[in-house]
């Protein structure tokens, strides 16, 4: 990462609702602009990859970018506590830009095959492994720590919105200039998330926390063992990982699986989505208009648990309607407890070590969880959807479960 980019020094406004607060505002905005962009990349990268090769080929090029965020994302923690996360989100968007302007040139000129494209992909993932990590790290550094509930909510919208929004952009983008056209929308949108990135203001370390610069591996141990040593972070980053874990696979492709077994067709799989996507999006909306929860390990156990109830059940409910309430209740509980969950772990978790516990808190979700698509598929084939909806219902309790079994973890509270 340059060592030359320098943040703006002036730090954030204490005590400011982060709703009102413009640096919050700048970071939503290229955040938002981002995650746009990334929806369309992943679309694109599909229909391009479609277009190449067989199904199971394209389906494979656009997983594939998850390994390397499985096996380098506790390295991109590193990078991000070493360099500081302003640093590293900038740096690493002005790399993703690059390398997807790079693909949209390709399929100007050629007509790139799988190889090229599944390139493309796994150095997005190596580049992922460091943004993640940063991305998540940077919102403890721009505003106050009594805020951190309201910036995980509206975190949270910019992620519904980013995901209403990026597949019609998407298409639109094919629509009008090609795969070529997707991409390059893509890197447009990417890299309009830069300038307001770089006017956000980020808060120095407190002089405390600031180290002498260690070996890297000696760095990833010391934040491992700082999650291992706290009674907090040590529960609480199990307790994110078995959720992620149960989560993904029913509420991706088990719920294909479940429309098609059923009979509901893809519009009626696009309802349960939307459902879901209303659920998370008042919990977010929620959160960012009150900017705080009390007992907040004990709603977020709660939460997780009927969460958890709540995903076995879709997979037993007759019909479109019934399914459309029962994603939205999941929604709401999971969209709940997970931006607690983040609040509540960058609120007791030092500034110098954000990033190394961001990315092993991420590193299930964005790195390990897409790998059990598979699995999910071959047990959906052996035992059918319920049992299977069930069994990963039961991991997403066991979440609930650690935090109900953790007395600090239970007791703990957001900073006013």
């Amino acid at each position: 990462m340059p060592s030359t980019l320098t943040p703006p020094e002036t730090a954030p406004a204490a005590e400011r609702p982060a709703h009102r607060d413009p640096n919050v505002l700048r970071w939503l905005g290229g955040y938002t602009s981002s995650a746009l962009g990334d929806h369309v990349y992943y679309l694109a990268l599909s229909w391009a990859a479609v277009q190449a090769g067989t199904p199971a080929q394209a389906g494979l090029v656009t997983a594939v970018s998850a390994v390397p965020r499985a096996l380098l994302m506790l390295g991109g923690g590193v990078v991000a506590d070493r360099y500081g996360p302003w640093r590293v989100v900038v740096a690493s968007t002005a790399v993703r830009c690059a390398l997807v302007l790079t693909a949209a040139a390709l399929l100007l000129v050629t007509s790139p095959g799988l190889w090229a494209l599944g390139a493309v992909a796994v150095l997005f993932g190596v580049v992922d492994a460091v943004f993640l990590p940063a991305g998540g790290a940077l919102p403890a550094r721009i505003t106050d720590r009594s805020q951190l509930a309201r910036v995980q909510g509206m975190r949270g919208l910019a992620v519904r919105l980013a995901l209403v929004l990026g597949g019609p952009l998407g298409g639109l983008g094919i629509a009008i200039g090609g795969t070529a056209g997707a991409f390059g929308f893509s890197a447009l949108l990417i890299g309009a998330s830069l300038p307001a990135l770089l006017a956000v203001r980020v808060g120095e370390l407190p002089k405390d926390d600031r180290k002498p610069r260690a070996p890297a591996l000696a760095e990833l141990r010391d934040g491992l063992r700082h999650i291992l040593h706290s009674p907090v972070l040590r529960p609480l980053v199990l307790a994110i990982a078995l959720g992620d874990l149960g989560f993904v696979g029913p509420m991706n492709l088990g719920l294909t699986l479940l429309a098609e077994e059923r009979g509901w067709g893809s519009s009626g799989m696009g309802w349960v989505l939307a459902g879901f996507g209303v659920g998370a999006a008042t919990a977010s909306l929620l959160l960012a208009w009150r900017g705080r929860v009390a007992h907040v390990g004990r709603v977020t156990a709660a939460a997780a648990v009927a969460g958890a109830v709540a995903i076995g059940a879709l997979a037993r409910v007759p019909s479109v309607p019934a399914a459309v309430g029962v994603a939205l209740l999941i929604g709401l509980l999971a969209g709940l407890s997970g931006a607690l969950c983040g609040a509540l772990l960058q609120a007791n978790v030092p500034p110098a070590y954000v990033g190394r516990v961001t990315s092993v808190s991420t590193l299930v979700s964005f790195g390990v969880a897409p790998l059990t698509f598979p699995p999910v598929g071959w047990a959906v084939d052996l035992w059918g959807v319920a049992p299977v909806f069930t069994a990963c219902a039961s991991v997403c309790a066991l979440s609930g479960l650690v935090v109900l079994a953790s007395r600090p973890l239970l007791r703990a509270e957001l900073p006013r």
